[in-house]
């Protein structure tokens, strides 16, 4: 019986000036730099995808590029979640899952569904939104995680609502918007962002041992002491894959974040 989901630990895209000889090896040729990020890391969050459609052979590259056991996050384009009526964002939807993201295959990950931090929390319009999310497409089954950033989504109803809709609600360590706890999914999906430029892994030991144990509980289907909760109520307990990126902040330190974490975590194996 498993007791523990995998735990998967990255950076958010791989293409950044200054991580080249800080990173990436000086002198590495820049389309190589995914190979040496994917050696390294065991998991990328894809932004490109949020600013612009890709075409389905980068998606099929990126997955050949990537060990096995590597997983793609993948974030959803702006025009399905900068919007007024979120109910009317069903086209735009189909046209990004339709992008050529499951050519991504066993590398896919969960879907990120990030809105804006001035986005408030409409219950009818939300719900209409989470219902356009599609479980499947082409056969291939899709993980959802909304990231929201507004605090009048911190109430119960929204937590229900996540975790009616098997949508995990993502936690975010930031410090300009606050943050839900909450497991909601059948995975956890979190960001790390709040790294200071000054500590060379962003975060420093004590707070990378802190995020070690989160995960490790929360990939055993707990949920961590000391972090903000809308319910009191613990979720059902059960392994939960768990995804762990260290993102925005001082990103020139998102790498060796990412690197500590999973050498605390035991490695990449």
């Amino acid at each position: 019986m498993t007791t523990s989901g995998s735990i998967r630990i990255g950076i958010g895209g791989w293409t950044f000036p200054p991580w080249r000889g800080t990173f990436y090896p000086a002198g590495l040729a820049q389309k190589r730099e995914l190979e040496h990020a994917a050696s390294v890391l065991t998991a990328i969050e894809i932004n490109a995808t949020y600013h612009g459609t890709q075409k389905p052979a980068s998606f099929a590259n990126w997955a050949r590029t990537a060990p096995d056991g590597f997983v793609f996050a993948v974030k959803a384009s702006k025009y399905c979640t900068n919007r007024k009526i979120l109910a009317e964002a069903g086209e735009s939807i189909d046209r990004f899952v339709g992008s050529g993201i499951v050519e991504l295959g066993d590398r896919l990950g969960p879907i990120l569904w990030q809105f804006m931090a001035t986005k408030k929390f409409d219950p009818a319009d939300f719900a209409a939104f989470l219902s356009l999310l599609p479980a499947r497409h082409d056969g291939v089954a899709l993980r959802h995680a909304v990231q929201v950033r507004h605090a009048s989504f911190a109430v119960p109803e929204f937590v229900a609502m996540a975790r009616a809709a098997g949508v995990a609600i993502v936690f975010a360590d930031a410090a300009e918007y606050p943050a839900i706890a909450d497991v909601t999914g059948d995975f956890v999906y979190a960001r790390l962002e709040n790294a200071v430029e000054a500590v060379p892994t962003g975060y420093d030991d004590a707070a990378l041992d802190r995020w070690r144990d989160a995960a490790r509980e929360w990939a055993a289907g707990g949920v961590p002491d000391g972090l903000p909760y809308v319910e009191t109520a613990a979720p059902k307990r059960m392994a939960r894959d768990t995804f762990v990126f260290f993102i925005n902040g001082a990103k020139v330190r998102a790498p060796a974040g990412a690197m500590a974490l999973i050498e605390r975590i035991g490695g990449r194996d």
